[in-house]
């Protein structure tokens, strides 16, 4: 075991421990004896089993077989999650066959970043993670279920549900995915085509037509975003059926999968003799392995947020110093679009998931000695590769070498010897940078700010013909408090173009960019934001601003008396009205920092 991911480890585990045994406290006392419909009363059951068939009926009245509850994320705006209609009726007739029930305990609400970037609705999203662990904890509310099984994919939503689960952490939870879409128009060209339309060079049909051939049928979108970062991180968790992350929808080893993964949560339940809670599974050394599997990939930085507010949901306490320094020691073994031009589907060919899992074990940069839901041999058990044999599943040893080197690599020939993230900090605050997805030769930017307070000005000052130059875009009150901190996508193909013209440019913002963050060197969650005092607040137009990948450093290079004299800047517009922002309002009030995870449920 690497020293610095022992000493990391035992860091987060001593500045948790109260917290996390006061969590595994609440845990123990929601435990039962015996199937949990047993506790409820007559009138309880009858309302819970009124619709169901008559053969579950009977096994329901009877409180003598574990139920499952199902909180899935189905609807048919997504093409991740327009896969999940059909799973309710498939989870509950395997089910049956294995003498037990299922029901559909709810469902939560899911958004589409992609639909809603550049819009009001994404002001939403990020809170939508929460109001989607309220939803979780509201399905699982009736108290009369043995197991969960989730089923959720993308950006927001697969945390929202963990945290939800983690509030019933006394109930054994296996995640169910759906599988990536087909591969199309390729991620580089797809990019090609939007920076042309930046540049008036190409029509809004050619755009429309590229973008189609991109997104064209239901599953994940194959680039490696947040949605399939989740995936990542939920296989280095444990909380998958080994190698479920990037099975194609239609692959009969998908449907095979998703009856596996109600066979094995029925044996996890407190009457079958293996109990395996999920509060239990989701451990100080379970978190780091997930911020490992995220460094080794080149992962969403939303991450950054989301696993700091699903760690606490444990009872854990995490933060971007944490990140950081695993990453000094933990090697990027993937080159995946945003970071290379392969997408998931040839990252899964070259080895997927489980192959990178089992090479950081084999150099001892991730906890073996952890709990999952699958297997008796720690996360060891989660290196081996599906198959379909009949109508089983069995798992198989993966080759020794990746079948491409160009998009997946063994841990003794890596693509960098450093992770995907790193911290930046100085007089501008703290804040991430992806640094996978950034050419080396542009990890040091030193250039005049030029200043907006909203995604349209800097695209506006672009087709203006204002920013032909070498020029940090500080892009200010993009936070939560501020307007629910949007991911801020709009204006990417504006800096790329300026880029790929040769330009030196550079981004600092107070807001976020996600998993499709691309090659513009970019500062992101910079804390604290601007609406709250931030120093971001007191840049102007024209202050020399350095990043610095190499040094982790960001600061404005303005003598020290100026500096100290400036006011920050204060929000001088509301965005907090219309397209359903209004009931958002008391969320944006109480949201903590981005390195403390963005909540509103966690405030203290």
């Amino acid at each position: 075991m690497h020293p610095v991911l022992q000493r990391v480890t035992q860091r987060i585990i001593e500045r948790s421990k109260t917290l996390r045994s006061e969590y595994l406290a609440r845990l123990e006392q929601m435990r039962g004896r015996g199937p949990r419909r047993a506790s409820l009363s007559c009138a309880n059951q009858a309302h819970a089993n009124a619709a169901a068939d008559s053969k579950a009926k009977i096994w329901l009245n009877q409180a003598q077989k574990p139920n499952i509850g199902i909180v899935t994320s189905y609807n048919d705006m997504l093409s991740a999650h327009q896969p999940y209609a059909t799973y309710p009726d498939q989870i509950k007739q395997t089910a049956l066959r294995f003498n037990a029930t299922a029901q559909v305990a709810g469902g939560v609400p899911a958004m589409c970043d992609g639909v809603t970037q550049g819009r009001p609705g994404m002001e939403l999203s990020l809170f939508s993670r929460d109001v989607i662990a309220q939803a979780t904890a509201i399905a699982l509310s009736h108290d009369a279920f043995d197991a969960t099984l989730c089923l959720g994919i993308c950006d927001k939503i697969v945390p929202g549900l963990l945290i939800g689960a983690l509030a019933f952490g006394h109930l054994p939870t296996i995640f169910v995915p759906a599988g990536p879409m087909g591969s199309g128009l390729s991620n580089k060209e797809k990019a090609a085509v939007r920076e042309r339309y930046a540049q008036g060079k190409a029509t809004k049909d050619e755009l429309l037509a590229a973008e189609s051939a991109a997104y064209h049928s239901a599953g994940t979108c194959t680039f490696y975003g947040t949605a399939n970062s989740n995936q990542m991180l939920l296989e280095a968790m444990g909380l998958h059926m080994p190698g479920a992350a990037f099975v194609h929808p239609a692959d009969p080893l998908r449907a095979a999968l998703t009856d596996t993964a109600v066979e094995r949560v029925l044996q996890l339940t407190e009457q079958s003799g293996n109990y395996r809670p999920i509060g239990q599974l989701v451990d100080e050394k379970c978190i780091v392995n997930a911020v490992i599997a995220l460094l080794a990939t080149g992962g969403s930085t939303n991450h950054t947020i989301h696993w700091i507010a699903v760690a606490r949901a444990a009872g854990i306490l995490i933060d971007w110093a944490d990140f950081d320094e695993l990453s000094s020691i933990i090697p990027l073994l993937t080159r995946v679009y945003p970071n290379g031009t392969a997408d998931v589907n040839a990252f899964e060919d070259a080895g997927g998931p489980t192959f990178v899992i089992r090479e950081l074990l084999s150099a001892g940069l991730m906890h073996a000695d952890v709990m999952t839901v699958f297997g008796d041999q720690g996360l060891n058990s989660h290196t081996t590769k599906p198959v379909l044999e009949g109508e089983k599943v069995r798992w198989q040893a993966l080759p020794a070498l990746s079948t491409d080197t160009s998009v997946v690599r063994n841990v003794n020939d890596p693509f960098a010897t450093t992770g995907g993230l790193r911290l930046l900090q100085g007089n501008l605050g703290r804040a991430i940078v992806k640094a996978s997805a950034v050419p080396e030769e542009a990890w040091i930017v030193r250039a005049p700010a030029k200043v907006f307070d909203s995604q349209d000005a800097l695209v506006n000052a672009y087709k203006a013909g204002q920013l032909n130059m070498d020029f940090v875009a500080v892009v200010i009150f993009q936070g939560p408090q501020a307007n629910g901190m949007p991911e801020l996508h709009h204006f990417t193909p504006v800096l790329g173009s300026l880029m790929s013209a040769g330009y030196k440019v550079a981004l600092v913002t107070d807001g976020r960019m996600s998993g499709a963050s691309g090659k513009i060197p970019a500062a992101l969650h910079v804390s604290p934001e601007v609406a709250q005092g931030g120093p971001l607040g007191k840049v102007q137009e024209g202050d020399l601003i350095e990043l610095n990948v190499h040094t982790g450093e960001l600061r404005a290079l303005v003598a020290e008396d100026e500096w100290n004299s400036r006011a920050v800047r204060t929000l001088s517009s509301d965005s907090s009205h219309g397209y359903g922002r209004d009931l958002f309002v008391a969320q944006r009030r109480v949201v903590t920092a981005p390195e403390k995870g963005a909540s509103t449920l966690f405030i203290d």
